[in-house]
């Protein structure tokens, strides 16, 4: 007869953390910092290099890249979920249970890369559904293009990372994403500018030198992955995978994934329908400050990413009670943060828009997009703490397996509230850039209000995200 397999006792399995000290909370997160200053990096250098060509090409890159992201945001969301499988399956001391939860992450990346293949031909008719000048269109559509050949990479990377992160290893994403950054720099040196005997390929060199290093990124730690090097010995029941563990992945992973997608989505119906009749200088301007402020994101991120290990495998151990001081103590870590970066935003917003503006533009249009750029990054302070707590929440529910409510929480506060209002306010009332800003800082507020009252309802006890096995 099948019995079900009994969980672990908490004290039997080694290395698993179920209340975090702050020094374990950073030695966990630094690496997933570092790795997510790394993409900031990418970013930020992607901007500043092409920004030497113009406020067209720096348009185009920035928000060609954001409409990446937008598009790869619900396979992305969904494998972050596994990082919640890995977890609480480390937790429970099944480390080949967790392994599967691996390969399932790449099957995702696979079909995300198919996706990907089919949608390249309809890029130019996407593209031309916004209302930018033509010549943004024309380099966006060539710079979406090139990045969409590296979809399936991108997303091999996160998949990878989140498991490793779930097993409690953040280092060999971290170095992945390292290589990411460096490469990208050196290729953007190359194609952009036309060095070492390339021709200069501009806006489409950086989409090039992305997909490049995301791919050669992307194999370095699926190599690791498949050597096993850097996890803990695999123990527990070692089966073949399976359509119903998969099944499941998608259960939790697809509310997760709509979680980010709908929320993305509505910043890019901000960017690419409110704001363009702003002008491109305005827009220019926001995808600036958004570059500066993923400087304060991403760690923030992390930090909320790295609780969310501690929580995962803290209900795995069947420890939940020792959930509320996790999050509590990522919170004030994650919040810290944001305040720094705000006041330092706040005092030189000018510096740090200046690395934006290139060398050979014109007097008169630098200082208006300064001073344009530079009023919009103070108001962007104003959702930092916003941002920190809705993060660190929105982690610890998913790593609980709480992520249909966090789907509805941003579906309804994005579309009922921050789209509408941001559209009709510009399009329809003629508020200029600080108005759009402060629905966006509004926004945020409203979906830390409802995480915050969902955590405490404690309605994530009660979610049974693994199965027992049977023996």
């Amino acid at each position: 007869m099948s019995v079900a397999q009994p969980p672990a006792e908490p004290a039997a399995l080694a290395g698993v953390v179920t209340r975090p000290t702050i020094t374990q909370l950073l030695s966990l997160a630094a690496p997933v910092v570092v790795s997510r200053s790394a993409q900031v990096v990418v970013g930020f250098t992607d901007a500043a290099m092409v920004g030497q060509l113009g406020e067209s090409a720096l348009a185009a890159t920035t928000t060609g890249a954001m409409n990446t992201f937008n598009i790869l945001v619900l396979p992305m969301g969904i494998v972050f979920v596994v990082q919640s499988f890995a977890a609480q399956m480390t937790g429970k001391g099944d480390g080949a249970g967790a392994r599967r939860f691996g390969w399932y992450g790449l099957a995702l990346a696979l079909l995300t890369q198919v996706v990907c293949f089919a949608a390249i031909p309809l890029v130019d008719d996407g593209v031309a559904l916004f209302d930018y000048d033509d010549d943004v269109k024309q380099l966006m559509s060539t710079y979406l293009g090139v990045r969409l050949l590296s979809g399936g990479a991108a997303i091999g990377l996160e998949a990878l990372g989140a498991w490793y992160g779930g097993v409690g290893n953040t280092r060999l994403p971290m170095v992945a994403q390292i290589a990411a950054m460096a490469l990208n720099v050196v290729f953007n040196w190359i194609f952009i500018y036309g060095n070492l005997g390339a021709p200069a390929m501009g806006v489409e060199g950086a989409a090039l030198a992305s997909t490049i290093a995301t791919c050669l990124a992307f194999a370095l730690l699926l190599g690791l992955f498949a050597m096993k090097v850097g996890v803990p010995p695999v123990e527990g029941t070692r089966r073949p995978l399976s359509i119903h563990e998969f099944s499941r992945l998608l259960r939790f992973g697809v509310p997760s994934g709509f979680n980010w997608f709908i929320e993305f989505l509505a910043f890019s119906f901000f960017i690419n329908v409110t704001l363009p009749v702003l002008g491109t200088s305005a827009v220019a301007a926001l995808m600036s400050v958004m570059q500066l402020n993923s400087v304060a994101f991403m760690p923030a991120f992390a930090l909320a990413s790295a609780g969310a290990i501690f929580v995962g495998q803290a209900i795995g151990a069947d420890a939940r009670d020792d959930v509320p001081h996790t999050v509590k103590l990522t919170m004030m870590a994650a919040a810290g943060w944001m305040g720094i970066v705000a006041l330092v935003y706040l005092a030189a917003p000018r510096f740090f828009m200046g690395p934006f503006i290139a060398d050979n533009a014109n007097p008169e249009a630098a200082e208006a997009f300064l001073k344009v750029g530079a009023h919009m990054l103070v108001l962007s302070c104003l959702w930092q703490l916003f941002d920190a707590t809705s993060m660190v929440l929105s982690e610890a529910l998913r790593a609980a397996g709480d992520t249909f409510f966090t789907f509805l929480a941003r579906f309804g506060i994005a579309w009922a509230f921050f789209v509408p209002g941001a559209w009709l306010t510009v399009r329809k009332f003629g508020g200029d850039e600080s108005a759009a800003v402060l629905w966006l800082a509004g926004y945020l507020g409203l979906l830390a209000l409802a995480l915050g009252l969902r955590f405490r309802s404690g309605r994530w006890r009660t979610i049974e995200l693994t199965e027992e096995v049977l023996v």
